[in-house]
């Protein structure tokens, strides 16, 4: 059993002035791993002034100095990844296959950062005016359990990039995650300050970073609700505010798609991270006609699914990350019987022998309506929503019809018609035939899905404010010399 009793405040591991100690459960078993005492409002206090003091000499920084800060950062967590990987499946729970992804994406996030400092314009052109791309400060980044080390560093390496110094707020379920890679980041030996990690609430150490002055923006990714609070608190400093929510993300099938191999697609889509994603494509929009055909595959598909440990090599669906978020999908599936949606396969309860943790059935509903909540709102868990459409505008309308617009998926046989229909989803990305990784394209959502982009150029311009210098080249006259 591990006990967390340390914070990383000013280049050191320091013992947080919070008390108050959380128990972590290995989502598995139900066992309890660890425990980690929680910063508080003192702690984020603190770690805002050495970011602050730090800042002056950061954001002075050149770039070949930030390029090799990054290119250590990125080599310190891939020395370090075997234990990264098994220290998230063991306290979060993701597949071996998905920890391994996040843990390359991770460190890959510091030499994209590296190329996006090679390639970004910070000083541009306007007319007459010079403006140049200035950093904004001390940067909040709050982050979500869902995939602890990619927000981290993600977000880190831009800010970085940017010229800020950062006070990161992990999710305190992630507490052993944080630990292990806030020692590979202290690694490589940025200058103290640069970057401060205190992992506690987010009614205390959130709301700190949301309402000190000394903050001059927040990142944010989690649920839409909390997206809110965040930028009500934000704006009485006018903080800027990178907000990435909640999703409903719809799959539109054509009615000329290759089903053999969409509909296994579809639902990789709606239950990768064991469903706990906000870009999961939750709500599957099929022909009315093609429909006893989708059902069929669907069942066949979802017999496929390996739920089980999810160290072993072959697992597809672990368990949900608390006995709190499994009620919560359990919650779900018995309201999706109660408004009239016909159960296809899974269900309430544990899938069968899986009952030592928190594992839920791969669940999957037909004959939902949009005005259904279980196709309405986030869930958070693998159960998906089958929706039926007779023209490919209702298709359209379906997919559109709802307070989010993160994610969007077309299959279709025609590329072109699938195209179409991608350029109509009100969404920020849209993936067409099939499931893509691209960290330099903008992520981010419309409408209750949040404000701004995360990734590459686009996310970089979120961290930057453009400083317009007009006459700097007018030369000074011995009349106007002081």
């Amino acid at each position: 059993m591990q006990h967390i009793n340390e914070i990383y405040i000013n280049g050191r591991f320091v013992q947080p002035h919070g008390t108050e100690v959380m128990e972590l459960i290995n989502p598995s078993d139900k066992t309890v791993i660890g425990a980690a005492r929680l910063a508080d409002e003192e702690d984020a206090r603190q770690a805002i002034a050495a970011a602050k003091a730090a800042y002056k000499t950061w954001s002075r920084s050149s770039r070949q100095e930030r390029a090799a800060y990054l290119q250590a950062m990125h080599d310190a967590v891939q020395r370090r990844a075997p234990e990264l990987v098994d220290v998230m499946i063991r306290e979060y729970g993701g597949t071996r296959r998905m920890c391994s992804a996040t843990v390359a994406r991770s460190a890959n996030s510091f030499l994209l950062a590296i190329e996006l400092l090679e390639t970004f314009d910070f000083v541009r052109q306007a007319g007459t005016a010079r403006v140049t791309m200035e950093p904004l400060g001390v940067v909040g980044l709050i982050t979500p359990w869902n995939a602890n080390y990619g927000f981290i560093c993600s977000k880190l390496a831009t800010a970085l990039v940017a010229g800020s110094t950062t006070v990161i707020k992990p999710s305190e379920l992630s507490a052993m995650q944080t630990r292990l890679l806030t020692q590979c980041l202290h690694e490589a030996g940025l200058p103290p300050g640069v970057f401060n990690i205190v992992t506690g609430r987010g009614d205390t150490v959130g709301a700190e970073i949301t309402h000190h002055p000394d903050i001059a923006k927040i990142s944010f990714t989690g649920s839409t609700a909390v997206g809110k609070q965040i930028a009500r608190g934000a704006v009485d400093t006018m903080k800027r505010v990178t907000l990435e929510l909640g999703g409903k993300s719809p799959n539109i099938l054509l009615d000329d798609a290759d089903l053999e191999t969409a509909i296994p697609q579809a639902l990789t889509a709606a239950y990768f991270n064991n469903g706990q994603a906000c870009l999961a494509a939750t709500r599957l929009i099929v022909p009315e006609r093609r429909l006893e055909e989708v059902k069929m595959l669907v069942r066949k598909a979802v017999a496929a699914i390996k739920v089980g440990h999810p160290g072993d090599e072959d697992t597809m669906l672990g368990p949900l990350v608390t006995q709190k978020q499994y009620e919560r999908v359990q919650s779900y599936i018995r309201l999706g019987i109660e408004e009239g949606a016909e159960l296809l396969t899974g269900g309430e309860g544990h899938p069968e022998g899986m009952d030592h943790g928190y594992f839920v059935k791969p669940t999957v509903f037909v004959n939902v309506t949009n005005d259904m909540r279980i196709a309405r709102e986030e869930i958070f868990g693998p159960v998906l929503s089958i929706l039926t459409y007779r023209t490919e505008e209702e298709a359209i309308d379906i997919a559109n019809d709802t307070v989010y617009g993160l994610h969007g998926y077309v299959s279709g046989a025609d590329r072109e018609r699938a195209n179409r229909v991608a350029s109509q989803i009100v969404a920020g990305r849209v993936f067409i035939n099939g499931l893509y990784d691209e960290p330099r394209a903008p992520f981010g959502g419309f409408k209750q899905s949040g404000i701004g982009r995360e990734f590459g150029p686009y996310g970089l311009e979120a961290y930057v404010e453009p400083k317009a210098i007009i006459g700097y080249d007018v030369p000074v006259h011995e009349n106007t010399q002081r």
